[in-house]
């Protein structure tokens, strides 16, 4: 366990039903891990939490037997000190995703917005 929050998006080859069972089995089996996202059109997976982002790789790809590509990692430190400056505060800590409504944006890639329908 760290003392950091990340986030880290992966690339996995997800073909079928199969491989997506094992790679959020996978997921599930970390405790870790507070969240994940699996797009499986994209082969896109997503994860946030306390971990070491080469660990939780590791982890998968030995559980998955799948090759794993990090994309990105982002960390946001925990603040557990209590300071009375908001505006510190602020620019410390910035979500990582603001709402699944808002268009999100990688490194070479199109941006793409999720929309509840």
């Amino acid at each position: 366990m760290t003392d950091k929050f990340c986030y880290m998006l992966m690339r996995i080859n997800i073909d079928c039903n199969g491989c997506y069972r094992k790679v959020r089995r996978a997921l599930l089996d970390m405790r870790e891990l507070e969240t994940h996202l699996i797009e499986k059109k994209e082969c896109r997976v997503s994860v946030f939490g306390r971990f070491i982002p080469r660990d939780v790789a590791i982890k998968i790809r030995k559980k998955t037997n799948r090759r794993v590509e990090i994309l990105d990692i982002q960390e946001l430190s925990s603040n557990n000190s209590n300071t009375n400056d908001e505006e510190n505060q602020d620019q410390q800590q910035k979500p990582l995703i603001t709402s699944w409504n808002n268009p999100i944006s990688y490194p070479n890639q199109v941006e793409t917005t999720c929309m509840h329908v």
